[in-house]
């Protein structure tokens, strides 16, 4: 190839981050469209079936903070395509699952294995894509989680209602193999041990890092990871994230079945609604974020403020809708409260490289393993929810009143300008 052109090869990465993100989130949510035949054909309360749904944040929990050195130190061409593999082979072998026990084991282990994805993501966009464009990068990998019930409620759901269950747990095991062997024949961990990229691009990506980050390896460590204010502020507030993103993935399905009496097929059409929306808000957030960031050079004003913003309005959607019973506006402040609660995610990422760039992978772990213990906690408390008060009503308020305590600590501690300007002082 001509070595004098400039390229475009880490777009490339960058779709391929899009398209296994999307893979991800489909395997770990194709279990909220079994509830009621799970419940029928195993006598599951929403409770178990609760305890079943978190048994996936309790695995990811374990693997989340260790996926991020693994990825460290081995790097995502090798622990990427290795951990997805074995969560497809997780998601298939849920097909065979006959009992409470089977279930919790599974998807512990399906937890487990997705462990080391999103430190993956966020240390692929690192060494791949210079600051002024990576808001953009993850926003193009992380618009896939909405797209990924876009795609998949559909799928999913005629699946288990044309094939049943099983059928679809071994149909959608395939799609992360086929990735695996992809990634690893394309990708390179370094964008200059890649033979499709071209000199003008390598240099294009080195020479805007080093402009901007000074910081080196020795650095930044555990401790400087762990205590960061503005880290700390980032994963609590992400831990609300999560909350709102396992409630949504898991129990949107059950809501519109068993609330508004919709049938199984009727409830993949309408969840694309606000999934959509999601993705469009979610993609727009990584556009904001890095526009702001050139106009203004602030990560306070283009990270901080957006996410703060985005969690507020989406806390007066969720009361909003804990507060209503008939389908139509229903639909709309959900769609909306899932919209502005998605804005910020590629804010959330791109804090852990810009504070940690060196250890983004293990920064972006202990984050996960924030959204881990949000996926332990949400599945499983509005299964007990349910069960108690017959409705969703406090599920949403819990949700809405988890999410203006992250816009709180925002407000207060998370300041990355501030922050990183003294760590390369005491450097």
């Amino acid at each position: 190839m001509d070595k004098t052109r400039t390229t475009h090869y880490r777009w490339v990465i960058a779709g391929l981050i899009f398209f296994i993100t999307l893979v991800n989130f489909i395997d770990r949510s194709a279990i909220s469209f079994v509830i009621e035949p799970l419940k029928k054909e195993f006598h599951f309360t929403d409770t178990q079936f609760g305890m079943i749904l978190s048994a996936f944040g309790m695995g990811y929990m374990l693997l989340t903070a260790l996926g991020g050195w693994l990825v460290d130190r081995w790097g995502t061409r090798i622990v990427w395509p290795l951990a997805a593999i074995t969560w497809s082979l997780c998601v298939g072998l849920l097909g065979f699952a006959s009992g409470f026990l089977g279930f919790m084991v599974l998807r512990f282990l399906l937890g487990v294995t997705e462990g080391p994805h999103f430190p993956a993501m966020t240390r692929s966009v690192s060494d791949w894509l210079p600051p002024s464009e990576r808001a953009r990068a993850l926003s193009l990998g992380l618009v896939a989680i909405p797209l990924s019930a876009v795609v998949g409620a559909p799928i999913t759901s005629y699946l288990v209602a044309d094939f049943g269950w099983r059928i679809m747990f071994m149909a959608m095991s395939a799609m992360g193999i086929v990735w695996a062997f992809v990634w690893y024949w394309c990708f390179r961990d370094k964008p200059a041990d890649s033979k499709y990229v071209s000199e003008s691009e390598k240099q294009l990506i080195a020479a805007s890092s080093s402009k901007h980050e000074k910081l080196e390896k020795s650095d930044v460590d555990w401790r400087f990871i762990l205590t960061h204010p503005t880290l700390v502020a980032n994963n609590i507030a992400y831990f609300a994230f999560g909350y709102m993103l396992f409630f949504a993935t898991l129990w949107l399905p059950g809501y519109f079945l068993t609330q508004h009496g919709l049938n199984l097929k009727s409830v993949g059409w309408y969840l694309t609604i606000p999934w959509l929306v999601g993705a469009g808000f979610l993609k727009a957030g990584g556009i904001l974020s890095d526009w702001l960031y050139k106009k203004s050079g602030s990560r306070r004003l283009a990270r901080s403020h957006l996410i703060w913003g985005s969690q507020l309005l989406a806390a007066v959607f969720f009361v909003a809708l804990g507060f209503t019973k008939t389908f139509t506006p229903s639909l709309i402040f959900l769609s909306l409260g899932l919209g502005f609660g998605l804005m910020p995610q590629p804010a959330f990422f791109s804090i852990n490289i810009d504070v940690a760039k060196e250890k983004s992978g293990a920064s972006q772990g202990i984050t996960s393993s924030c959204l881990s213990i949000a996926g332990i906690v949400a599945p499983a408390l509005t299964g007990y929810l349910i069960d108690l008060t017959g409705n969703y009503q406090g599920a949403f308020l819990l949700l809405a009143g988890l999410t203006v305590i992250a816009v709180l600590t925002v407000l207060l501690f998370h300041h990355p300008d501030r922050e990183w300007s003294s760590a390369k002082q005491s450097a």
